[in-house]
């Protein structure tokens, strides 16, 4: 069986079980744009250019995940730190973006000795009207620096999503950290984003 093959098969699977298209581009790591393909294959329509990252065999492992959240500490802070006045890139409020940015965020935060806060994207809502939100089990924003983690930039659409919530709640986003970065994306809505790798495709 091709990868892609097996990545149809996931996805159809995945839809089978409950989940929504957005769902589904967050656990296989994929756009929305290649899951509504791989859902439905449209006739003559040719595959969305996409990357699939499977990373599975870190998230899997708790301490190779801790690791991973600790280089995306050393990476911000390799770039960001004012010898003068290093409290200026601190965060009060670590943003995990829901599902596979929690646990990284989880763990930053502790080392951060910074607050946990939980959003839900929109396109994980299967209502009729999505809108995304933070979670009210965890720390709230407002007022409050973040700093937004997930695991990879798939389109910037979630990203874009996130800060402007958090603006608009009165919130500063600092800094989005990522393990992948997918689009190459230098800021959105002009928050600096700092990934561990940048993945490009060559044709």
């Amino acid at each position: 069986m091709s990868s892609l093959d097996d990545l149809i098969g996931r996805a159809k699977l995945l839809l089978s079980e409950g989940h929504s298209p957005g769902q589904i581009a967050d656990e296989l790591s994929l756009s929305m744009e290649t899951v509504t393909w791989l859902l439905t294959q449209a006739k003559g329509s040719a595959a969305p250019k996409d990357v699939h990252i499977d990373w599975t065999a870190v998230s899997s492992s708790a301490p190779l995940l801790e690791e991973t959240a600790l280089m995306l500490l050393k990476r911000y802070y390799s770039e960001r730190e004012d010898p003068r006045d290093s409290s200026i890139h601190h965060a009060d409020v670590i943003v995990g973006i829901a599902l596979s940015g929690i646990p990284l965020a989880t763990i930053i935060a502790v080392q951060e000795d910074a607050e946990l806060a939980i959003y839900h994207p929109a396109k994980q809502s299967q209502s009729e009207r999505p809108v995304g939100s933070i979670s009210g089990n965890f720390a709230q924003v407002s007022n409050e620096r973040c700093i937004i983690v997930d695991d990879v930039i798939t389109s910037g659409n979630t990203m874009k999503e996130v800060v402007k919530y958090l603006k608009k709640h009165g919130a500063t986003p600092i800094a989005i950290w990522v393990i992948f970065d997918k689009r190459g994306i230098k800021d959105i809505e002009g928050v600096p984003v700092f990934p561990l790798f940048r993945i490009s495709r060559i044709d």
